[in-house]
């Protein structure tokens, strides 16, 4: 059956007044059918007066005529797309490189527009075809994240993996026209695409100012996983060092040229390299954070803050752990903590077996590695986790492993934490109240 399952119904909303319930499908917003959840937010706020096709759980049809103030929620809540599926084969595809026996989604390749539009995921646009082009520019799906890698169109098919894809400058500039915003990121690979490639993508992209509002530049992830795939080269504190000194007087060139911040490296280079980040204000207003840009930065700033409200909440002992990029600052924000709380905070930077050692980032720290490398060492009256080493809503790490299994195999409380400094004060304070 077409249309949208209703997965929730706000109490007291207009949806409840009609009471609609979850399981119900909404077929149709004044005759036009619904094929996913940007359907139905593009036709529900298009007008205030609104005829709702819908067919209930026992198989019976509804009309329902209805008028709202503007602006006024309807109350429902409908489950995300499924995610169209990846046909490129990139040299530099993360899931190409995963060990066997993590979560079984985690083997799926996306490359959906609908979720570069609702959540920031990054598509290729390899895979776009006519109408949903059309589509986006129609409903103006703005903005949308763009990995590019380069505007080169032969070396373009070679590090996706596909041959006969549409010139990648051609589609970008189609977007623009159309008033669409985009961000965009370059995976960057020591010998592929950097060099005089790179410089000739920044000037293309810069060149779509300010359509292009952002440009990215993240390093490949290599694993130790890697077999039968394309021999390419890490991104080292050597390599790391080159491109900053490289990429820094071309970051500040084009804001002086643009008159905003436009080009950006991933927070990964300067842990590589050693060097200290810029001031967070050199982030603008970070449109790349979810991409690993200007975390760190952000992060920093946020201890600061939190080290001059903080108080003291007791006298016992935790641990905390972290990936190993994050350990040093993550454990000097630790140690004045401790200080402030009376708490005595142990940081522990969790090598990533699974993965390899060249895997050092936080969200990307297994249940299993956790467990290894706390079979020696005191624990103390909890352990905390930041929560982006678990899937949103589940409690589950990577390679499977609960929150609740970590527990019974550790026998400590096991207590995850929004990953900020602010949540984990929180967490430490929950902790010290009395139960």
């Amino acid at each position: 059956m077409t249309g949208l399952q209703i997965e929730g119904v706000a109490p007291g909303s207009i949806a409840d007044e009609f009471e609609l319930s979850p399981g119900d499908r909404l077929l149709a917003v004044n005759g036009q059918p619904l094929r996913d959840i940007i359907d139905y937010s593009y036709f529900t706020s298009c007008a205030d007066e609104l005829l709702l096709e819908i067919a209930r759980s026992d198989g019976e049809l509804w009309e329902l005529e209805l008028e709202r103030q503007p602006t006024e929620p309807l109350g429902l809540t409908f489950a995300s797309p499924v995610p169209a599926r990846c046909s490129n084969n990139c040299i530099f595809c993360f899931v190409h490189q995963l060990p066997e026996g993590l979560r079984k989604p985690l083997y799926v390749k996306d490359e959906d527009y609908r979720l570069s539009f609702l959540n920031g995921n990054y598509v290729t646009l390899a895979n776009l075809t006519t109408s949903e082009r059309d589509r986006i520019i129609e409903q103006r799906l703005s903005p949308l994240y763009i990995s590019v890698h380069t505007t080169n169109p032969v070396l373009r098919e070679q590090m996706l993996g596909k041959q006969g894809i549409p010139p990648v400058m051609r589609q970008l500039r189609e977007l623009a026209s159309a008033r669409i915003t985009m961000h965009t990121q370059v995976v960057l690979c020591p010998g592929v695409n950097d060099g005089p490639e790179l410089e000739r993508t920044i000037a293309d992209l810069a060149g779509l100012y300010p359509a292009v509002q952002s440009l990215a530049i993240v390093p490949l992830g290599l694993t130790r996983h890697r077999r039968k795939l394309p021999p390419l080269e890490p991104v080292d504190s050597v390599y790391a060092r080159l491109c900053i000194k490289t990429l820094t007087p071309q970051m500040r060139r084009l804001r002086r040229t643009l008159g905003q911040r436009f080009l950006f490296l991933a927070d990964e280079f300067y842990l590589k390299a050693g060097f200290p980040f810029p001031a967070l204000r050199e982030y603008g207003d970070l449109p790349q954070i979810e991409n690993g840009v200007g975390m760190v930065p952000l992060f920093m700033r946020d201890a600061a803050r939190t080290l001059r409200s903080a108080r003291r909440t007791g006298n016992h002992r935790v641990t905390v752990v972290t990936g190993v990029s994050a350990f040093s600052f993550v454990a000097e924000f630790l140690a004045k903590l401790g200080e402030k709380t009376g708490l005595e905070i142990i940081p522990l930077a969790v090598e990533n077996r699974l993965f390899g050692s060249s895997v050092t980032v936080s969200g990307l720290v297994v249940g299993g590695d956790i467990i290894a490398a706390l079979k020696t060492r005191e624990i103390g009256t909890a352990l905390l986790l930041p929560d982006v080493m678990l899937k949103e809503g589940e409690g589950v790490f990577l390679d499977d492993l609960s929150v609740k299994e970590l527990e019974k195999k550790l026998g400590c409380r096991v207590i995850p934490f929004d990953s900020t400094p602010q949540g984990l004060y929180r967490a430490l304070k929950k902790l010290a109240a009395p139960v």
